[in-house]
C-alpha cells in the first residue's frame, strides 16, 4: 500500500510539474496604436465634421493633428461632450448613432495615456467610407436667392425665402442640406411654408432690405403659423431618405423658409449660398407629415410662463391624438386609426435645460422616444429611430420642458419667435 501512494503521489507531482512547465504567462495586451485602433474610430464618429473646410474648429485627418489634441479630446470624450449626441443612452436606440460605447471611450483614453502611439501605417485598419455626401437620386436642388454674408456675430439665425417650382402635387422622400460655406453653416431647417401663408412670409421677406430676413425659434410668420418641417440638416448630418413607399405632400405654390444658423464662433464671414437637394415622387403608398407636437395653449399670451428667477421651470403636455388626427393634421389623416412614428425631435431656445418625448400607453407603459438631459440650442437633430414605434387609440404622446430662468436681470419669459422669448415643442415623421 505504502508503494501505491508513493507511485501515485509521484505521478501527481509528475502532472503538476509538467503542466507548470507547459504553463506561460498571459502577455499583457499590446497597446492602442493610433492606424489599427484610433484612426478608425475618429473617422467613424468625428469625420463628419473634422475636415478641412469643416463645421468643427480644427481637422482629425492624420495622426499629426490628432495627436496634437489628443488631451483635448480625451476629456471631451470622457464628458461625453463630444462627438454630439444629445439623447441618453437609456431612451431608444437611433439608426447612425454617433455616440461612443464606454469600451471606445476607455480606448481613446488609454492610447492618451499611454502617450499616443502612432503604430506602424501598415497595420492601419481598412477605414470605414466616408458617410454618404447625397442622396441616391436627386431630382429638385433650390438655392438662396443670392448669397449673403453673414453679420452677426457669434451667431447670425437667417431666413431664405425659396419658391416651390413644380407644377403638380409632389412627394419629398429625401433630403439633405448642402452648407455653401461648411465652416460657416451649423444647421439649416427647411420649413414648408403652405399655399394660403405665402403672402405673409412675402411681405415678412419684402420688410428687410438684406436677403432673407431673422429668424431664431421658427420661420417667423406670427405664433399660429401652419409651417411644418420638411428636413433639417446639422453637423455631420446623413441624407435623410424616408421610408419606402412614404412622402411628405408638397402642393403647388408652397414655398420653403431655409432657415440657417451661422456660427462664427471660430470662422470669418464670407458669402455663403446654401442650398438643398431632393428626391421627389409623383406619388406614393402613405402620406407622411413632420408633425409639431405642442400644447396650443402654450401659443396664448401666458399659456407657457416662466418667471424670472426661477431655475427649474417645467412645462409639459400629454394628449391622445388619434382619435382627432383629420385636425391636427388639416385633413391629411383618418380619426381614430393607428399612427407609426419614424423619427422624433425636440425644440427649445437658450434657457432650455431638459426635454423628453414619450408614449404613454393605454396599459399604463411608458416608451421613451426621445430624451435631451442636457438640452444645448446648437446642437439639434431629427433622430431616426431604429425600430418605428405605433401609436393607437387610447395612447397618449407626452412632451415635456424644463427651463433655467434664473440669470440676473432675467425677466418674464414666454413663447415667442424671437431670441429672448421661449419655445417647447417636438416633432415627429409620422405615417397611417
Amino acid at each position: 500500500m505504502r508503494r501505491l501512494w508513493v507511485t501515485s503521489a509521484t505521478v501527481i507531482a509528475a502532472v503538476m510539474a509538467a503542466c507548470g512547465e507547459s504553463a506561460e504567462p498571459t502577455p499583457p495586451p499590446a497597446p492602442a496604436t493610433y492606424h489599427r485602433d484610433i484612426a478608425p474610430l475618429v473617422q467613424e464618429k468625428c469625420g463628419g465634421c473634422h475636415v478641412e473646410g469643416g463645421i468643427a474648429p480644427q481637422p482629425f485627418q492624420t495622426y499629426d493633428q490628432v495627436f496634437m489634441m489628443r488631451k483635448a479630446i480625451q476629456v471631451a470624450v470622457r464628458q461625453r461632450i463630444m462627438p454630439p449626441w444629445m439623447p441618453a443612452q437609456n431612451c431608444s436606440e437611433y439608426s447612425h448613432d454617433r455616440s461612443l460605447s464606454d469600451e471606445q471611450i476607455k480606448l481613446i483614453s488609454d492610447w492618451t495615456d499611454q502617450g499616443g502611439v502612432e503604430g506602424d501605417p501598415a497595420d492601419a485598419a481598412t477605414l470605414a467610407p466616408p458617410p454618404a455626401t447625397g442622396l441616391p437620386r436627386v431630382d429638385l436642388e433650390l438655392a438662396m436667392p443670392t448669397e449673403y454674408s453673414p453679420d452677426q456675430s457669434p451667431d447670425d439665425y437667417r431666413c431664405f425665402l425659396l419658391d416651390w417650382p413644380e407644377k403638380e402635387m409632389s412627394f419629398v422622400t429625401g433630403f439633405h442640406g448642402k452648407p455653401g460655406r461648411p465652416s460657416l453653416v451649423h444647421h439649416i431647417i427647411a420649413f414648408l411654408i403652405s399655399p394660403e401663408e405665402a403672402a405673409a412670409y412675402e411681405a415678412l421677406d419684402a420688410k428687410d432690405p438684406k436677403p432673407g430676413y431673422p429668424c431664431f425659434g421658427g420661420p417667423g410668420g406670427g405664433r399660429q403659423s401652419q409651417a411644418g418641417w420638411l428636413g433639417v440638416s446639422g453637423p455631420g448630418s446623413m441624407p435623410t431618405v424616408l421610408p419606402p413607399g412614404t412622402g411628405i405632400p408638397v402642393r403647388p405654390g408652397s414655398k420653403i423658409a431655409l432657415q440657417i444658423h451661422y456660427s462664427l464662433s471660430s470662422a470669418v464671414a464670407v458669402p455663403d449660398r446654401t442650398s438643398i437637394s431632393l428626391t421627389l415622387e409623383r406619388s406614393v403608398q402613405k402620406i407622411a407629415i413632420m408633425q409639431p407636437w405642442l400644447n396650443p395653449a402654450w401659443l396664448n399670451d401666458g399659456g407657457m410662463l416662466i418667471p424670472a428667477g426661477e431655475k427649474n421651470v417645467r412645462h409639459a403636455f400629454s394628449f391622445d391624438v388619434v382619435p382627432v388626427l383629420s385636425q391636427w393634421t388639416y385633413g391629411a389623416f383618418r380619426d381614430n386609426m393607428p399612427v407609426t412614428l419614424y423619427s422624433s425631435g425636440l425644440h427649445m431656445h437658450t434657457r432650455g435645460t431638459s426635454a423628453k418625448l414619450q408614449i404613454e400607453r393605454q396599459t399604463g407603459a411608458t416608451e421613451c422616444m426621445l430624451n435631451i438631459p442636457r438640452w444645448d440650442f446648437h446642437w439639434q437633430s431629427i433622430y431616426n429611430l431604429a425600430q418605428p414605434k405605433v401609436v393607437k387609440p387610447g395612447d397618449r404622446i407626452s412632451l415635456e420642458c424644463t427651463f433655467d430662468n434664473s440669470e440676473p436681470n432675467a425677466k418674464d419669459l414666454g413663447w415667442g419667435e424671437g431670441t429672448n422669448d421661449e419655445m417647447c415643442f417636438g416633432t415627429f415623421l409620422m405615417t397611417q
